[in-house]
């Protein structure tokens, strides 16, 4: 059938090479059309519950809101995982659904569990639905600045109206952007109208505050009165009573004592202020500033998203659509870093195929035979990227990192059919009928084992689309991308390249170039005392073998190489009771230290929360992203040290390092922001304080730990005002009585809205400062009885202060506290290996606690034991299809062998550069294994073909090694060279395809010596006599 579709390719040739143009044509439009982004989104399908209760201690709210809302969310279909976080006024639950399931029904299945438990919540308490975004949803992040600013500090005022005008103004502009999620605002003060009631003019009047809060609330309304008709017209009836202005509230009537109204403002100073703030953002160290934080929705196009942003910021900029003149003015950009990933991988792509040209012309001595595989390396990238478009796959590093893989595996078919063709022409005819003849059985005598040979490649990728989660999602497109493209190459190599060879090829001299036939004289010597002496040749491959086997224990474990984003993350977590003016103070000390780094760009802080709710830091944590300039002389890692050792001389803080996106991935997928992270399980909290101390002890012990950190379990002190039943029953008053002059004086309740256009306002009714700024002035605080007296808090409750958790986490329905520490120096698998030993010794835990082990080490456990599982079976449908090419067991059992002494030069190849045994080298493994497969089967077909042709079996080996000589040699320099570059490459993401590029450098070179000296030494052993047909 194979030698049909050839022939017919063949007397329609013209056609053929149309059909390539188009196919080029339209390859050209969908690379211009792909999705692009720096990585693979492996953020996982979730959805977030997040609830505000402002004031609530971590106890109540678990108590209130998040068990509840737990319960109500078990048994969702779909749900994989369900974790919260409990912190003073915010509980945030965090639902992990599988893979399958489409996050939109995810989210509608969790609302309407919310409908149904939302009325049995404490009042005034909803929770909300967080963004439809992922772990590399924050793509554009930028500061709202004038342009003579300068570095002074940002007065009140100022902070004020920049975070009105984000509010207001540029959060609309930018959020209406296609594939924008949502807008998180940060810093500055928001407005607020505050009534301060002045406790002794209110007993002066005999009013209460509530009847304050009762006035200002019925005092703000419009009235429709319906419609008034007129002859011929009609007239709509508005009653207008809204609160436009302070005076409109110091205006309001609170009663009337003697014919004589008392207002508001006799009782009350009504002022503009500011609320109560939940964080700050820190710019370069000397002052605050307003921030605007871009997320982008799940699965977006990060390249397309933040240029329409970029767009539209230029656009707001230049037509000065923001008052006052501000600016918007980016301090996180994405899409540097996509366009550094891009030209990382780019770059190899590149010198990849120039190398591969310069070996076709060495070996081929012809220029027309090496243009015509160039052609297969420009049709088939242009075909995989049509693909690539079709299942949705986006130009990443991973799946571009795939293309740049298969440069040396695509034109593998390509090469021995141009190689065959190009050796057969030199012998056949010269007129046209002749050659094309010639071409259709140069091609189709080696089409067979070509399309075996590449199926067994592509098969042996498939495995990687086998692995779930994290890897799943970084390996997936990798494997998809080789599949699609050797697919292709295969098919170019069958149909197209004869119909270019046809037409362009001259017949190619018998007689090699000088270089193959020098190696080939040194091969032959070497090949004759291989055979010669094939015990010794034997002892010494399997003495080879069993020493690289030696290494593998020496050889360290660890889950993906750490990949450079060219931004820091340092984080800073202070004591949990610190107030958020002291954490600013220690905030820009601390950021004026990191900008004075040389090789700092630029450093903006987060600190504490923005308004998104699905935003959980406190004020004691920030989140700083350091810019690194790229054209300073020092690496990441330098300025890395350089930040850790001048943050350390902070006192009493922890301080972890990171990037910004491989942060947040952790943080969204694991629910833990570490390498590892010890989880304990258990109901007591100060039991899971012990027994989380004791562990980190022992972490702190073992060699290669750095940035421990244990969740804080104590040192959140609340003022509790704890209410003596008795004593409020002698007075005649009620819990609700107390309860709500707590709420209002000294809270500060939100009252009502006053309306500036299309910007609203809350209006807030309190006491002043001084009558609540501490414990003693709050225990004064009066409340009128029934009867009239006046009674103080303090004789009504017992005031004091309590120390609490600052958060208390759960997962699966229970508590938890997280260890997490990151590894530096070792490799991860030994790294836990040591801590869990010590950890059995030296921790006893109470009856019902036990540990689980988290983080990045979860990930690297369950990949290792889904490839456990799945290379044995690749290894047995390679056989098979073996077994089917060949039709004999014993020849498909001598190339199995040839994969143990492949892997030989990649367990050097590791051991040399000290590089780990990761997710990356082991695909590295599976790409060589199948080079090695593809050259046996060209060198086993070739000698098999010689002994049907009535040779004995000495004089077959060696015809055979003789004749594909050229193509193995060819075939195994071409894909060596082609992963060349990614040894040398910098840049985002050579990290990841280092450890690859050196196994399968480290392992063609071995697996190419032995296929060529072992194979033919083993043959003769495993050689069945041709049968008579």
């Amino acid at each position: 059938m194979i030698s049909s579709m050839i022939r017919a390719a063949l007397t329609q040739r013209l056609v053929v090479v149309v059909l390539a143009l188009v196919l080029c044509g339209f390859g050209l439009r969908a690379a211009m059309r792909l999705s692009v982004d720096a990585f693979p989104d492996v953020t996982n399908v979730q959805v977030q519950v997040a609830t505000e209760a402002p004031g609530r201690s971590p106890e109540e709210i678990e108590r209130l809101v998040t068990v509840p809302l737990e319960i109500a969310m078990t048994g969702l279909p779909g749900l994989a995982e369900m974790r919260s976080l409990n912190k003073s006024g915010l509980s945030i639950i965090t639902l992990v659904f599988t893979d399958a399931t489409d996050v939109y029904f995810a989210r509608q299945l969790v609302t309407e569990r919310l409908i149904e438990v939302t009325p049995r919540m404490p009042a005034g308490i909803v929770p909300v639905l967080g963004p439809v975004s992922t772990g590399l949803g924050e793509v554009y992040q930028y500061t709202l600045d004038h342009p003579d600013d300068g570095q002074r500090e940002l007065t009140q005022a100022e902070l004020t109206e920049r975070r009105t005008i984000q509010d207001w103004v540029a959060r609309p502009l930018l959020r209406s952007i296609a594939g924008v999620a949502e807008i998180n605002s940060q810093g500055g003060y928001v407005k607020q109208y505050q009534v301060l009631v002045d406790p002794g003019r209110l007993r002066h009047y005999g009013l209460t505050v509530g009847q304050v809060v009762q006035a200002v609330a019925d005092n703000n309304a419009n009235a429709s009165g319906g419609i008034l008709p007129q002859v011929t017209e009609q007239y709509l009836i508005r009653g207008v009573g809204m609160i436009g202005s302070l005076e409109d509230i110091g205006d309001i009537v609170l009663k009337e004592q003697g014919g004589v109204p008392v207002y508001v403002r006799d009782v009350a100073s009504v002022q503009v202020g500011a609320e109560v703030r939940q964080g700050a953002i820190i710019k370069g160290g000397y002052t605050e500033a307003v921030s605007g934080i871009v997320l982008m929705m799940r699965g977006g196009n990060a390249k397309e998203v933040v240029t329409r942003v970029k767009q539209r910021v230029d656009e707001i900029n230049t037509k000065g659509m923001l008052p006052g003149g501000l600016q918007i003015v980016p301090y996180y950009d994405r899409t540097d870093l996509v366009d550094s990933a891009l030209w990382t991988v780019g770059k190899v792509l590149i010198e990849g195929i120039f190398l591969v040209v310069v070996v076709l012309f060495i070996f081929l001595g012809d220029v027309r035979s090496s243009l015509i595989v160039v052609a297969t390396l420009v049709i088939t990238p242009l075909t995989t990227f049509m693909l690539m478009n079709r299942y949705g796959l986006s130009a990443n590093l991973m799946s571009l990192g795939g293309l740049a893989i298969a440069i040396g595996l695509m034109v593998d078919a390509t090469v021995v059919v141009v190689e065959n063709v190009f050796h057969r022409l030199g012998q056949g005819g010269s007129s046209m009928g002749e050659r094309v003849r010639t071409v259709l059985s140069a091609t189709v005598e080696v089409a067979t084992p070509t399309i075996f040979g590449i199926a067994i490649i592509i098969l042996v990728f498939l495995p990687l689309m086998t692995l779930q989660g994290i890897e799943g999602k970084m390996f997936g497109p990798l494997a998809l991308t080789i599949a699609m493209a050797l697919a292709v190459s295969l098919a170019v190599s069958l149909f197209l390249s004869p119909v270019l060879c046809s037409y362009f090829l001259k017949g190619g001299a018998d007689h090699d170039t000088r270089l193959i036939a020098f190696l080939k004289r040194h091969y032959l010597r070497l090949l004759d005392g291989a055979t010669a002496r094939q015990r010794l040749t034997l002892a010494v491959a399997v003495a080879l073998l069993l020493g690289s086997l030696a290494l593998f224990p020496l050889l360290g474990k660890s889950f993906m190489p750490t990949m450079k984003e060219g931004a820091l993350t340092p984080q800073i977590n202070r004591v949990p009771s610190i107030s958020l003016d002291e954490s600013v103070r220690m905030e820009m000390a601390a950021m004026k230290e990191v900008a004075q780094v040389p090789g700092v760009l630029s450093v903006v802080s987060k600190l504490g929360r923005g308004e998104s709710p699905a935003d959980p830091p406190g004020p004691n944590e920030s989140d700083p992203i350091v810019l690194i300039d790229p054209k300073s002389e020092r690496t990441q890692d330098e300025i890395d040290e350089d930040i850790r050792q001048r943050l350390s001389k902070i006192p009493g803080v922890q301080i972890v390092l990171s990037q910004p996106i491989s942060e947040r991935v952790d943080e969204m997928v694991t629910g833990v922001r570490s390498q590892l992270a010890i989880k304990v399980f258990g109901d007591e909290l100060d039991a899971l304080k012990t027994v989380s101390e004791q562990v980190a002890r022992v972490l702190k012990n073992v060699p290669g730990s750095t940035d421990i950190r244990i969740e804080r379990l104590s040192g959140q002190q609340a003022l509790t005002v704890d209410i003596d039943r008795k004593a409020i029953a002698r007075h005649g008053l009620n819990v609700a009585d107390v309860q709500s002059v707590i709420e209002s004086a000294i809270g500060g309740k939100d009252v009502t809205t006053v309306y500036e256009g299309e910007r609203r306002y809350a209006v807030v009714v309190r006491f002043p400062e001084a009558f609540r700024d501490s414990p003693e002035a709050i225990g004064a605080t009066l409340l009128t009885t029934a009867s009239g007296a006046q009674v103080p808090l303090n004789n009504l409750a017992r005031i004091e202060l309590v120390d609490g958790p600052a958060q208390i986490s759960r997962e699966g329905g229970k508590r938890r506290v997280v260890v997490g520490a990151n590894v530096e120096g070792r490799d991860l698998g030994g790294f836990v290996a040591e801590v869990q030993q010590r950890l059995d010794r030296e921790v006893t835990l109470p009856d019902g606690y036990y540990f689980t082990y988290g983080g990045q080490f979860e990930n690297m456990e369950r990949a290792m034991g889904t490839l456990q599982v799945i290379v044995p079976l690749t290894i047995a449908a390679i056989f098979f299809l073996l077994f089917l090419l060949f039709n004999s067991v014993r020849l498909a059992a001598l190339i199995i062998l040839v994969l143990p002494f492949a892997s030989i030069g990649g367990l050097i190849g590791l051991f040399v550069t000290g590089e780990y045994v990761s997710v990356p080298a082991s695909v590295g493994f599976i790409a060589l294994w199948g080079i090695a497969v593809l050259n046996g089967v060209v060198l086993v077909s070739c000698i098999r073909k010689l002994r049907e042709d009535g040779l004995d079996v000495a004089q077959a080996v060696r015809e055979g090694c003789v004749q594909r000589f050229r193509p193995v040699m060819m075939t195994a320099t071409v894909a060596l060279l082609g992963l060349v570059p990614f040894l040398f490459a910098t840049g985002p993401g050579s990290e990841v395809q280092r450890p690859l590029a050196i196994v399968v450098i480290g392992g063609l070179i071995s697996s190419t010596l032995l296929t060529l000296v072992v194979l033919p030494t083993l043959y003769r052993w495993f050689d069945e006599p041709p049968t008579e047909a």
